[in-house]
Order: C-alpha cells, then sequence, then structure tokens
C-alpha cells in the first residue's frame, strides 16, 4: 500500500538558506552518519524541501535533531562515515545544495547528542541557522568569510542592527523589495507559537508562496505586482484566521499597523468549535507503521493541552490513508513506545487497518496522560476519502489524521 507522512500541497520549489560556522575539534558521539541537505524550523517547510528534493531523484527524508530544534533533510543514512563524507563532497560539487553537510548520531532520538560535520575540513560545525524562506524560482548564492560558509536565498535573515535601523514612522524596504512584517498570533490570553503563509491571490487558484515565522520580525518579499495577497494563520487547536491585503500599502487594511519599523498584522486565534475538522499537519508516521516519529510530539501534546483545557471536549479521530491496498503494518509493542520503532510488532493488512492503527495510537497517548477514553472515538477510513487523486503529484496529502469536534 502507499504510505508515507501526513503532508500538505507542494506549490514551489524553494532552498534553505543556511549560515554554518565552524568550529575545532572532532566530533564524540557515535552513531548513523546522515548526509544532510537542509535544515527547516518549520516542519512543513522541511517536508516540502523533502519532496522537492525526491523530484531531483533523491531518497530524502527528514527527521527532527531535537538538539538544535530543526528538522534535518537527508538524502543518506549510513554506519560508513566515509560513505558519508564522500556522498556530501559530492553533492557539494556538482549540485546547488552545497552546504551540505553530515550529521554524526542519532536523529529523532532526544537522549543522543550527535554533531554536525563539515565534510571538506573535517571540522565540527558550531551553528546551523536556518532559513524557512520558500521561493517559487530557485536563486542561490554562496560567499566565504573566513571559518563562516553561507548559502543564501534571494534574502538572509535581518539582523539585529537591520531590524532597528529603520526610521519610526516608516517601514524601510530592501533593495529587492521585501518588508519588514511582524504577525502576531495569539489568543485572548496568551501568545502562541506558528506560522503564517503567505497566498498569492492572483493566480486562478491561490498559491501559497512562502511560510514565515509568527511572533517574530521576518522579512517578506512580494510575490506579485499587484501586492494582492493573503494571509493564513493555522494553528492546530484552534480555528484558521485568513487576512487579505495589498502588500504594496498593507497600512490600509483594518487591524494593520505600522509601528516599531515594522507592519504588524494580527491573528486571533480561538479554539475549536463542535463540528469542526481539523487535520494534525505535524503528526508523522513511519512507513507503513502505527507509530508516530518523534517530531509529531509537539502536536500531540497540543491536543492533550485542548482537551485538558476544556473537559467538555469530545473527539472523534480520524485515519486516511493513500490508496486502499493492502500491505505491511507495524504496530506498537508492549512497552508502549508511541515515537520509536524500538519495541513493534509487524502484521499484515487492508489500508483501513493501517488507518486505524494510527488513529489508534493518538488514542492510547492520550490515554496514558490521563484523557478518559469515553471522551474519544475512533474512525478508519482507509483511501475512501482522498483530498487528490491517489496518483497526482499532491497524492501525500491523503495521509493524514483529523480531529473532529464532537462535543464543546
Amino acid at each position: 500500500m502507499k504510505t508515507g507522512l501526513a503532508l500538505i500541497p507542494i506549490f514551489c520549489l524553494f532552498l534553505a538558506g543556511i549560515k554554518v560556522s565552524t568550529s575545532t575539534g572532532q566530533p564524540l558521539n557515535k552513531g548513523s552518519n546522515y548526509v544532510v541537505i537542509g535544515a527547516f524550523s518549520i516542519p512543513k517547510n522541511a517536508i516540502e524541501f523533502t519532496e522537492n528534493a525526491k523530484k531531483d531523484k533523491y531518497e530524502a527524508e527528514f527527521s527532527i535533531n531535537p538538539a538544535r530544534k530543526l528538522f534535518y533533510v537527508y538524502v543518506l543514512e549510513t554506519s560508513s562515515r566515509e560513505e558519508a563524507f564522500e556522498k556530501a563532497k559530492k553533492i557539494r560539487k556538482d549540485t546547488p545544495y552545497f552546504d551540505t553537510w553530515v550529521f554524526t548520531g542519532v536523529l529523532g532520538d532526544e537522549t543522543s547528542h550527535g554533531a554536525d560535520i563539515n565534510p571538506i575540513t573535517g571540522k565540527g560545525i558550531k551553528t546551523i541557522e536556518a532559513s524557512d524562506e520558500q521561493e517559487a524560482t530557485y536563486r542561490a548564492a554562496q560567499s566565504k568569510q573566513g571559518n563562516t560558509i553561507i548559502a543564501s536565498t534571494s534574502q538572509q535573515p535581518m539582523t539585529l542592527a537591520e531590524q532597528k535601523s529603520t526610521s519610526a514612522s516608516t517601514v524601510e524596504e530592501a533593495t529587492d523589495g521585501n518588508k519588514k512584517f511582524f504577525f502576531k498570533i495569539f489568543t485572548s490570553d496568551k501568545e502562541l507559537g506558528g506560522d503564517v503563509d503567505v497566498l498569492d491571490i492572483d493566480k486562478t487558484k491561490p498559491r501559497k508562496a512562502a511560510s514565515y515565522r509568527g511572533n517574530e520580525v521576518v522579512s517578506v518579499k512580494p510575490v506579485n505586482r499587484s501586492g494582492n495577497i493573503a494571509l493564513v494563520c493555522e494553528v492546530f487547536g484552534y480555528r484558521k484566521v485568513e487576512q487579505a491585503l495589498n502588500f504594496n500599502e498593507p497600512q490600509l487594511t483594518e487591524g494593520v499597523k505600522l509601528e516599531d519599523h515594522k507592519i504588524t498584522v494580527p491573528f486571533q486565534l480561538v479554539r475549536l468549535k463542535k463540528g469542526d475538522v481539523a487535520i494534525m499537519y505535524n503528526v508523522y508516521f513511519f512507513k507503513d507503521a502505527g507509530v508516530m516519529r518523534p517530531e509529531s510530539h509537539y502536536e500531540v501534546t497540543s491536543l492533550l493541552e485542548m482537551l485538558k483545557e476544556n473537559p467538555n471536549y469530545k473527539i472523534r479521530i480520524h485515519g486516511h490513508t493513500n490508496g486502499n491496498g493492502a500491505g505491511k503494518i507495524i504496530s506498537m509493542g508492549d512497552s508502549k513506545s508511541f515515537f520509536s520503532l524500538k519495541d513493534t510488532k509487524e502484521g499484515f493488512g487492508s489500508a483501513k487497518k493501517l488507518s486505524e492503527e494510527r488513529a489508534k495510537v493518538i488514542q492510547r497517548y492520550l490515554e496514558s496522560q490521563g484523557i478518559d477514553p469515553a471522551r474519544m472515538q475512533i474512525k478508519a477510513w482507509g483511501g475512501k476519502r482522498p483530498v487528490y487523486a491517489k496518483d497526482s503529484q499532491q497524492a501525500h496529502a491523503n495521509v493524514r489524521v483529523e480531529i473532529e469536534i464532537l462535543e464543546d
């Protein structure tokens, strides 16, 4: 059967802008060796980058580096450091991924303290700053200064000095037309972590052009000449908010303010209500498995917090796959390792059975954290409710878990 991650539609090609500075010394940790081509703070950007790398004929995967709090996209995992170094050097030389490096350790393992290595110098990498900007067209430039290597997209993240350099009454535009935005994501009583998608609405079908982190100053690039865009903020557990504005004159939109050298766009979110259905975009499963990958922990914790915050919530967990073919199914073992394949059982079953296993593992996790099982129902669909045709480029979006609010 076709299985995979709960992904989102891909609309554009982009390259991670990664700033790397080296330090002396060799890594002490042992484990797998990963050839890494990108790092992201926003998981869905890592997903899209992975899918685009696959289009370039790479066997790309992604996983979280808990120590860095970044999602690494890698194209090779091997026990041989020599093989990893040779592969990384070749990719640097022959492809646009010219800042490829080697991570030695175990990705996805919070107890593993791995090391990033520059394959050219063999020295450990001290810092990695990931840029999550997406681009409709691919542009990259490389520059070297001392022991710092920079791979850049059309823009670099702003420095603090750059943020402070504008006048109090205007928003300074960079030479490429970028503007400084602050997407304020909050509820009535707290600030929320999340990100904002920028859609080009001049297209016949609105197209996502980029994603930016919320609650921090970001440099946003124009996506069309008219300036007509839509900003979409969707944080799990809350209703989606969409705001249309004109990039060229954003201050004309109600609620948008020019303050402190930046354009502030507020997104006040409210909790899901009865009848709402939310996709768990950031819950991912191991291939053919009803076991969550470690990077899923944040979003299922958000679901747990939502249920604890409102004891009246009752939910139905919907599981979906891409296609209806039968195949191998890996299930959680007796140790109840919700986020690991260390103790699992292997069997065979239908796509519906796999979707049921994936919904149940979330239910069991919530039960283990004190949620009454009477507040949860399971619905397994297999591939009966696809979002896209199973052989389309966006078919990966069919693999998903949804949460339906039955009572609030």
